[in-house]
């Protein structure tokens, strides 16, 4: 109700701070958030894959870690996280940039839940399709990457889908510590003109469009993917 008063009672100047404001902030999208998403997700998806096949191996100490690892993370929430490896770390030397501690933040997060989710999508492949793989010849490893996870990588996609769109979202937490990106930026706007209100509404509404489009290239690729494994 707030800001539609403020909007009703002075449009122009509300105009104004929408349209200077945009440009900005699609700029923190376009060379912080999305660059930031994309990186954490692909090292992320990386270590779950790791982490995934060390959960399914036959040595205990692999296990081990990676179930250590899959419950700190999962445990501890990602601000703490960042906060870690941001401000924490120096105190033993380790320094690093904010965009980078934001990357390592959010590629362990990613590869912590994305390991559960490539674990059960390889453990719902029948044991059958292990057999046949072996009845012909191939090793473990062939069996897995010509049968197994491409069969797997189905069953996936959806949840892990899901999970790059909540990493979007997720990536307005590195506003707290400096990365620059489209929440940073209507922050550093909005202390300039105190519309807080406005200016949030409008880093949202960006958020929405990235997570809509998302969706529907989401939507495109399960459909592909159905249609392929149909033929």
């Amino acid at each position: 109700m707030f800001l539609l008063n403020s909007i009703l009672q002075d449009p122009q100047r509300m105009m104004d701070i929408l349209q200077s404001s945009l440009l900005p902030m699609v700029k923190g999208a376009l060379y912080y958030s999305i660059p930031l998403t994309m990186i954490s997700f692909i090292l992320g998806m990386i270590l779950a894959i790791l982490t995934a096949l060390a959960r399914l191996s036959g040595f205990s100490i692999l296990r081990g870690i990676a179930r250590v690892y899959v419950s700190a993370i999962r445990g501890t929430p990602l601000l703490v996280q960042l906060f870690i490896i941001f401000y924490g770390l120096p105190s033993i030397g380790l320094k690093f940039d904010p965009f980078p501690s934001a990357v390592i933040a959010f590629s362990l997060n990613v590869g912590a839940y994305a390991s559960e989710i490539v674990r059960a999508a390889i453990q719902s492949i029948a044991k059958g399709q292990w057999e046949a793989g072996y009845s012909i010849g191939m090793t473990y490893g062939q069996t897995l990457k010509r049968i197994v996870l491409p069969q797997a990588a189905r069953v996936s996609i959806p949840p892990l889908s899901n999970s790059f769109i909540s990493l979007v979202k997720d990536t307005s937490l590195a506003s707290l510590i400096l990365v620059t990106e489209l929440f940073r930026r209507a922050q550093e706007i909005a202390a300039t003109n105190y519309q807080f209100l406005l200016l949030y509404v409008e880093a949202a509404f960006l958020y929405w469009i990235m997570c809509f489009i998302l969706t529907i290239i989401q939507d495109r690729i399960e459909s592909r993917l159905d249609r392929y494994i149909a033929k």
